[in-house]
């Protein structure tokens, strides 16, 4: 099953799942959840949860109705209830002696390369240090993005920029059915799905949402961003009790195959940069060792070419100005010059601060 061979997992969790319709926090539920994250991270395996629910507990403390609210006094209501949200998981979580970090992303920083590459570094040392990333929408200066939906998009991204195997979103439904479940009897659940065509966009159309913003469209819409991602996903019911437990043991969800590998995935997303920012010209024995699959160490660069920020797009070059391979630059143009030449445990002292040694890490490149 996908989410045993899984070894990076994200999970969304609507508003609905934390507060029902009545305005009552689902403390038991939420208290049953953690148990879940709890057998996953015994595992050995790698989560970070997408949380709604900010503007759900802002409306619930100020005693107003989410309906009624306009955007501006939406993200105001949304910062007064992003401390209730934490405070609620640190409280529930800490029990099981889970450690929680809080991370705010928008739309747009998921999208931005740069932005992508260092949320991508933060998830991997929160994960280092053993802690668990509660990712939300920051809505308290987003815009449309507060109106898109239900952190299902958001979590697509997350899940391709943290290059995570698996994400399940957590809705009030088993999945994805051949019609409504609600209104026909007849309607059977849609175990796997390869290629999401026309008649899948259909049903997806006509299902019935959840509480929050979100719908089956804004699910559909994450599965493609997974598919492109080489990353599984999941529709399942959150409203049991421990829903993750459930998908294990039961396998009653939808679950989204991936179109190509995270390998793959990763590759295209590097080369399908439209204008590598600069150059770096390097030496034999630095093209030896990257052939032997190694990461590019600033003692075989010979020379620069180009103005870059740390995270852009740039070409690798052998002496004869033939490209080999195009990466990621750990450091910026100016850095690079500092350091090109060295030794990687001299790195630190030329600089005047604490640095990673590889300029670009293997998992960054592609070779052309």
């Amino acid at each position: 099953m996908y989410l045993n061979s899984s070894k990076k997992i994200v999970i969304k969790i609507g508003s609905s799942l934390l507060i029902n319709d009545k305005k009552i926090i689902r403390k038991k539920w939420l208290s049953e959840f953690s148990r879940d994250i709890k057998q996953l991270l015994d595992e050995k395996k790698n989560v970070i949860i997408v949380s709604s629910g900010a503007i759900a507990l802002g409306c619930k403390k100020l005693n107003l109705n989410k309906k009624n609210l306009k955007l501006d006094k939406s993200q105001a209501v949304a910062s007064i209830g992003q401390i209730e949200l934490m405070n609620l998981f640190k409280k529930t979580f800490s029990s099981k002696k889970i450690n929680l970090s809080q991370i705010l992303l928008t739309l747009e920083d998921t999208e931005k390369r740069r932005r992508a590459i260092n949320a991508k570094r933060t998830f991997d040392n929160l994960f280092k240090l053993g802690f668990v990333p509660i990712v939300n929408e920051n809505d308290s200066i987003a815009t449309t993005e507060i109106k898109y939906g239900d952190n299902d998009r958001l979590a697509s991204r997350v899940a391709q920029i943290s290059g995570a195997d698996c994400l399940i979103l957590l809705s009030d439904v088993d999945g994805l059915y051949t019609k409504n479940p609600k209104i026909s009897k007849d309607a059977k659940l849609i175990k796997e799905i390869k290629n999401i065509d026309q008649e899948i966009e259909k049903i997806a159309t006509k299902s019935i949402g959840e509480y929050g913003t979100g719908g089956m469209k804004t699910k559909i819409d994450a599965a493609k961003v997974c598919q492109t991602s080489g990353c599984v996903m999941a529709i399942a019911n959150g409203l049991s009790v421990r829903p993750i437990k459930k998908i294990i043991d039961q396998n009653i969800c939808t679950w989204f195959l991936p179109k190509i590998s995270k390998l793959d995935a990763r590759k295209k997303w590097i080369i399908s940069s439209i204008s590598p920012k600069g150059e770096l010209i390097v030496d034999d024995g630095a093209i030896n060792a990257l052939k032997k699959g190694k990461s590019l160490l600033a003692a075989g660069i010979k020379k620069i070419n180009g103005n870059f920020y740390k995270g852009d797009h740039i070409k690798i070059l052998d002496i004869n100005m033939k490209e080999y391979a195009r990466g990621l630059s750990s450091f910026t143009s100016d850095e690079i010059s500092k350091i090109k030449g060295q030794h990687s445990n001299k790195i630190n002292e030329l600089l005047g601060y604490i640095s990673k040694s590889e300029v670009v890490h293997k998992d960054d490149m592609v070779e052309i």
